[in-house]
């Protein structure tokens, strides 16, 4: 009897091993040395986690032409958080390709050296962004939430956890987490004519925002710093493209020849963002050049530990 009993119960030990470990688990601590950026994924058992990005594409803020007031802003608001001086969440909006990402990335590579951590959480994991805080918060360092090309439809659950986490929740908001997002809608949400339908006359002809209205952007108002981008004009344009390929090596020559084409080429792609000017200086530069490395330069973590960071940018 006490044999079979014993069996029995190695058998649910082993059913409840298995068991437990397709239930979710709380949110470990990762070895934060291991790298300055990380991604949060989400298995489908349910498990979070945080992710190393060991070798990260090095963008430079010098990289970046054309955007000098949107570069001030977002990295005097970096450099007063890495300080640990106030700073606000930041939303950057605006025209696609124009650099809302890289910036945020170029101030990584920038303030690495001083303690400044990227988490890249895409937007259907925001629902986790309580579990991330908890996580990092109390860290010496300070940690950027980065979410890349925000943005909703009505009803999604990833909707109100931002909400929250920005400035709704009763608990404190971590000292060293801030949050970085970027959009091609400014209010992060659909707007339709309908909506207009909303808006309420006052007896002295003023307009009135309706409660539709008021949903949709009090997401957006929670962010303390918005930064807009805008298209750029063609001198401005060619002026992205002459730093790129400059950056791969093509001679001042060469950059005034390849002007004509650079204007065929965003033509052609119907855009003259600095996203398009730098696909076209990797492709001129690769059928012009002889002396470009077979490979784009990554930098490691050690290099941002010696403060360091060096490379070629990767992309816009």
């Amino acid at each position: 009897m006490n044999e079979q009993f014993e069996r029995l119960m190695l058998r649910v030990e082993s059913l409840m091993t298995r068991i437990e470990s397709v239930l979710p688990q709380p949110m470990s601590a990762p070895d934060w040395s291991q790298a300055v950026a990380w991604r949060y994924r989400k298995r489908s058992s349910g498990h979070g986690s945080l992710e190393p990005v060991k070798h990260l594409g090095v963008m430079r803020l010098l990289d970046l032409k054309e955007i000098d007031i949107q570069k001030e802003k977002i990295q005097r608001n970096t450099e007063q958080f890495v300080q640990g001086k106030p700073a606000n969440n930041v939303l950057l909006t605006g025209s696609r390709g124009t650099g809302k990402s890289s910036l945020i990335r170029a101030c990584l590579n920038e303030y690495a050296s001083q303690g400044l951590r990227l988490i890249e959480v895409d937007k259907a994991d925001l629902t986790d962004l309580p579990d991330i805080v908890d996580v990092v918060a109390g860290l010496p360092e300070k940690f950027i939430v980065f979410s890349d090309d925000l943005s909703f439809d009505e009803g999604e659950p990833g909707y109100k956890a931002l909400k929250s986490i920005l400035d709704g929740s009763v608990a404190a908001t971590a000292a060293n987490v801030l949050i970085y997002a970027t959009s091609n809608r400014r209010h992060l949400l659909p707007e339709y004519m309908k909506d207009n339908l909303t808006y309420k006359h006052g007896d002295d002809g003023e307009l009135h925002p309706g409660e539709v209205i008021e949903e949709k952007i009090s997401l957006s108002e929670r962010f303390g710093l918005w930064v807009s981008f805008y298209p750029f004009n063609q001198d401005e344009y060619l002026a992205i493209v002459a730093q790129w390929l400059s950056s791969f090596g093509v001679n001042a020559s060469a950059i005034a020849a390849a002007q004509p084409e650079s204007l065929v080429w965003a033509l052609e792609r119907g855009s003259r963002s600095g996203r398009v000017a730098y696909q076209f200086a990797r492709d001129y530069a690769g059928r012009y050049t002889d002396n470009l490395p077979v490979a784009p330069q990554r930098t490691k973590v050690a290099d941002y530990q010696r403060g360091n960071p060096a490379g070629n940018a990767q992309d816009y």
